[in-house]
């Protein structure tokens, strides 16, 4: 009999964790896909084999490595704005939004000029896909953008 007290209320107890972190973990990504997520989701879609996986994988990795220094500077002011932002300082995060926007910009045209070599690895059928995707993605972020103005 005291066995089977102690066992029920270990299942109980881990029923009881499994409801308190279901809710939580669901609250913390409200949607958004993970780190990666985006690309496995686009690599399913387009059906594509493990060579052009690769191939991706490898052309990502390079850009990565070919612009860390633009990401970290980019990521600090970032950093820098938020933290003007929280503590109020105003003048600090309006001197930095021009910098920002510069590098958004230098963001946007840096993946701009990836793209042609990311199409050049799909097939012509998967290219009609590949920019079907993205037209609904940005369209989504656009909705997005006007019911959550900055």
């Amino acid at each position: 009999m005291k066995k089977k007290w102690i066992t029920g209320v270990a299942v109980l107890a881990v029923s009881a964790s499994l409801a308190v972190a279901a809710p939580q973990e669901a609250k913390a990504w409200h949607g958004h896909h993970g780190r990666g997520e985006m690309g496995r989701m686009f690599a399913h879609k387009l059906n594509l084999t493990d060579a052009q996986k690769q191939q991706l994988r490898d052309l990502n990795k390079q850009f990565r490595q070919d612009n860390k220094a633009f990401f970290e500077s980019f990521r600090t002011s970032m950093q820098q704005f938020r933290e003007a932002k929280k503590s109020g300082d105003t003048a600090k995060a309006d001197s930095l939004k021009a910098t920002l926007q510069s590098e958004r910009a230098q963001m946007q045209q840096l993946r701009q000029a990836q793209e042609p070599k990311i199409l050049a690895i799909l097939t012509p059928a998967q290219q009609t896909q590949y920019q079907a995707l993205k037209a609904e993605r940005a369209q989504k972020r656009q909705e997005w953008q006007q019911k959550h103005p900055q």
